[in-house]
């Protein structure tokens, strides 16, 4: 009979996927990896047994992080990438032509090399691409020496315990803002509201008070158990309420053929539910 991995991130609701076969499993300076492979989800990605990201559902997540800010800024030439350590996020800005530089820091380089190794489906050679700018640091440490003029940030932080919590911070945020472009726009994975509402809470009470537009857009990731997952959305700018003929052009001129990610999708996501609106102070 095969294994179970069971996540108990939430403290009454788990969930659990079965390991046909264990692929990696080595403790790093800062966390667990394991690495395993499922019928469904195929090779699944584990911190501390916390599901991170699955070959079968990353494209939702890694899709909606970037295409939605990318797409709805218009110009966004420099990107950066807080966390990402497998690739994914980097996969997925770099299908951005018109994106010429993107930063990407990453605390644990553990990650990104196992990641190249046995998830090599994610970053499908994000790695290689001459526009890729890796940096093996703190992000919260990077954010605040950071030049910044970047037009998009992209926070991809595992949950707010252990070597992620300092990314959900007051002070991380407003670093974050500095480290922008006029207009840019900051977006972050903010959990999933129903099983973690103060993570949403917590950091839309900082997006308010930083940023003209600041609300959140949720997209359903198998994975992430318990309901819609939120990512947080802050800018000066008014690139939420670009007009859907602009962002159908935009897309189309991007030439994606994305899983999960349709201009019509982009502008639903910001429609919440009444129990995510209330979230929001």
């Amino acid at each position: 009979m095969s294994d179970w991995s069971t996540e108990t991130l939430h403290a009454d609701y788990a969930q659990s996927l079965r390991i046909d076969r264990l692929l990696y499993d080595s403790e790093t300076e800062h966390q667990r990896l394991r690495v395993f492979e499922n019928p469904t989800f195929g090779r699944v990605l584990t911190l501390d047994d916390v599901v991170q990201t699955t070959e079968g559902d990353n494209a939702i997540y890694h899709e909606m992080l970037t295409h939605v800010p990318i797409l709805a800024h218009g110009a966004a030439r420099r990107v950066l990438i807080v966390g990402g350590g497998d690739g994914g996020m980097a996969r997925e800005v770099l299908r951005h032509t018109t994106v010429e530089h993107v930063t990407m820091v990453e605390i644990d380089a553990g990650v990104v090399e196992f990641s190249k190794e046995y998830l090599p489906a994610l970053s499908q050679g994000a790695f290689d691409d001459p526009r890729l700018d890796l940096v093996i640091a703190d992000g919260a440490e990077f954010i605040k020496t950071t030049s910044g003029g970047y037009d998009v940030i992209i926070v991809d932080s595992t949950d707010p315990i252990g070597p992620g919590e300092v990314l959900f911070s007051d002070t991380f945020y407003g670093h974050a803002k500095r480290a922008l472009a006029p207009n840019g726009i900051l977006v972050t994975q903010n959990g999933v509201p129903f099983m973690q509402p103060d993570e949403l809470t917590n950091t839309m009470g900082a997006f308010r008070s930083l940023f003209a537009d600041a609300t959140c857009y949720l997209a359903t990731v198998p994975t992430y158990a318990g309901g819609p997952m939120a990512f947080g959305w802050g800018t000066d700018g008014d690139a939420r309420a670009t007009p859907p003929d602009v962002l159908q052009g935009r897309f189309d001129a991007a030439g994606l053929t994305p899983f999960y990610y349709t201009p019509p999708v982009h502008r639903a996501a910001f429609a919440l539910p009444g129990y995510v609106q209330r979230l929001i102070p």
